[in-house]
């Protein structure tokens, strides 16, 4: 049987969502909790292949499972299991057997959080990112209308990047302060690999106002790796939604 399983994670202790041959995953602890639960050697397959550091509201996930549960005793079956790790199964479903995390999605939600103020970080260590100087939210957000619809991202797309193309369509980018937080929203179908944060850290450049909107605009039309700006740390980027 086919579950759909909604996940929120702390990615701060693991190397990504996939597992790796070293290093702890969120894959690799779920699939772990699944063979301690039920005997079963399964895959995990994400929505979003997070990288070290990155967070989770709101992944979502499939496995397939011959032992049959009812659907709150698999998640709470699952959490018992995962305990003390950072990984909460907010909720299991069962789900069509057509049903794949990735390749269904249809949308994508991040949020980036940066935290403007001078003072360290404690409650959100880990959680944001800390910028001391003041930021322009206006500017960024004026920059990150130039970001929407469909746009060669290269600019914006790691080096390691396995994508086919750098096309990409951006539904959402919206940029709003609340008191010291900055959060920056960003929504598509899909993204390429460090797209969310490479696009944060050239909007903070113009929040700053060593980059101007046009700035951005032209580092986009550049599509050339070298025009990015500093990609923002994993801390503050977290996966919110999937929707289907």
């Amino acid at each position: 049987m086919r579950w759909k399983l909604t996940i929120e994670y702390d990615g701060g202790p693991f190397q990504g969502w996939q597992r790796l041959s070293e290093g702890p995953s969120v894959q690799g602890a779920i699939e772990d909790a699944v063979l301690a639960l039920s005997g079963e050697r399964v895959e995990c397959v994400g929505a979003g292949r997070t990288d070290s550091g990155v967070h989770a509201l709101g992944q979502v996930a499939h496995l397939d499972l011959a032992k049959e549960m009812a659907p709150q005793r698999l998640a709470d079956a699952l959490n018992a299991h995962l305990r003390p790790a950072p990984i909460a199964v907010l909720s299991a479903e069962a789900a069509p057997a057509d049903f794949h995390a990735r390749f269904s999605a249809v949308k994508r939600v991040y949020l980036y959080r940066v935290i403007n103020r001078r003072a360290d970080l404690t409650l959100d260590r880990g959680r944001a990112w800390r910028a001391p100087q003041p930021l322009d939210a206006d500017a960024m957000r004026e920059a990150g209308a130039r970001l929407l619809g469909e746009h060669d991202f290269t600019t914006f797309r790691d080096s390691q990047c396995q994508a086919l193309s750098p096309v990409k369509t951006l539904d959402r980018c919206d940029v709003m302060r609340i008191r010291d937080e900055i959060q920056i929203w960003c929504e598509a179908r899909s993204f390429l690999h460090r797209q969310v944060r490479s696009m944060v850290g050239s909007l903070v450049e113009v929040g700053l106002g060593k980059w101007t909107p046009d700035d951005l605009a032209a580092a986009l039309a550049a599509k050339d790796r070298a025009a990015c700006g500093p990609v923002a740390p994993a801390d503050g980027l977290y996966l919110v939604r999937v929707g289907y």
